[in-house]
């Protein structure tokens, strides 16, 4: 059934963001729990009203403040996992009637619930690889259901690739500047913090640091992180092989710490390095790092170049001694890495959370009026 025949019990009551809730639901990997949330957890716990309802796959422990969590139920029913969670979405949106459902990362889930009411879908990596948008057939019948919303330019400039004109909206990630630890006294600290995965270029930080690490005796490194959010994640073939390099090049593996250790790192770190190899939708490492006032060390990839702009030193993780010169040009020059660390806490201060739950809330009402339009053909 095409849109406006179905969710008449949702437009028919003239709904609004001010009187009834905003549904958020998260991928279905995501926890939004304290201790195990990924990236989109935190920002959508940073962003999220009181009234807000956010939908994660299975009951959690303590939940995240934004918002109320409401574990969606997967029926026990004999069709696979995907449809399972459709239905689940579905009796989530009749439960608690929505205004408006915002679906994260999902391209083949928002254009399947915008069959029964209003949807936003917010798009945090490239839309290109995912299901339901691998296809310029696909992204444009999408974009004619849902209002369709990336991170970044990068991530919006994927979405619209090989496409005829369509509409989709720049909502970046944010930052609030408030909660973050007060910087003291700097530590000669290198510091990675994030997954530790090939693609997040930590081998290629491990490298560089063995090579000149006797130059600075003075100095330490530190890689904060895991393959997964969360203190169960598995130990993979990619962390057995890194462990040795990492222990042979004087480098301490800390494992996963929750968010919170993770700022206070940042705020402590003279220098903390962001070596991605993938093409970044937005760099949620280097917009904190920065906010806690390191000088930041980035890869020129994806998103990241626009994001920091001049307040980072860039170097490509495998370009033949770009990462350790940029390491060593940092490490010599203190007044760079004050420098550095005064523009990206103004840098920060661009992606506060003030202005970006403004700006959420005018796209929240855009998705609202775009599903009213007359025609959805």
């Amino acid at each position: 059934m095409e849109y406006a025949n179905c969710n008449k019990m949702f437009l028919s009551e003239n709904l609004d963001i001010m009187h009834h809730p905003v549904l958020t639901i998260l991928p279905p990997r995501e926890r939004y729990e304290a201790g195990h949330a990924g990236a989109i957890s935190l920002l959508v716990s940073r962003e999220a009203r009181f009234s807000d309802v956010v939908a994660g796959v299975g009951r959690i422990g303590t939940p995240l403040p934004g918002g109320r969590y409401a574990p969606l139920i997967l029926p026990r029913i004999p069709l696979s996992r995907g449809w399972r969670l459709r239905l689940a979405c579905v009796s989530m949106m009749r439960s608690c009637r929505p205004a408006l459902t915002e679906i994260h990362n999902r391209p083949d889930l928002a254009r399947f619930l915008a069959r029964f009411g209003p949807v936003r879908l917010v798009l945090h990596n490239d839309p290109c690889t995912m299901r339901g948008a691998r296809s310029v057939r696909q992204r444009e019948d999408l974009a004619r259901h849902v209002l369709v919303c990336g991170v970044s330019d990068w991530v919006v400039e994927r979405f619209r690739a090989g496409c005829g004109p369509v509409r989709a909206e720049v909502q970046p990630n944010c930052i609030d500047l408030s909660v973050l630890p007060g910087a003291g006294p700097r530590e000669k600290l290198v510091l990675f913090a994030g997954r530790v995965v090939a693609d997040k270029g930590v081998d290629a930080f491990v490298r560089a640091w063995s090579t000149i690490r006797a130059r600075y005796p003075g100095w330490r490194a530190v890689i904060m992180g895991a393959d997964r959010f969360g203190p169960d994640s598995p130990e993979t073939p990619f962390l057995e092989k890194l462990r040795p390099q990492a222990a042979a090049a004087g480098i301490m593996m800390t494992g996963y710490r929750p968010h919170e250790d993770v700022l206070k790192a940042m705020a402590g770190a003279a220098i903390v390095v962001v070596p991605s190899r993938w093409e970044e939708p937005f760099g949620m490492t280097a917009l904190e790092a920065m906010g806690c006032g390191a000088a930041v060390v980035a890869a020129p990839v994806g998103a990241l170049s626009d994001l920091v702009g001049e307040a980072a030193v860039l170097a490509a993780p495998d370009e033949p001694d770009a990462l350790e010169r940029a390491l060593g040009r940092l490490m010599d020059d203190e007044g760079l890495r004050e420098q550095l660390g005064r523009q990206g806490r103004e840098r920060a201060a661009l992606f506060d959370v003030g202005p970006a739950r403004i700006r959420m809330e005018e796209l929240r009402q855009e998705a609202i009026a775009f599903a009213c339009r007359p025609s959805q053909s």
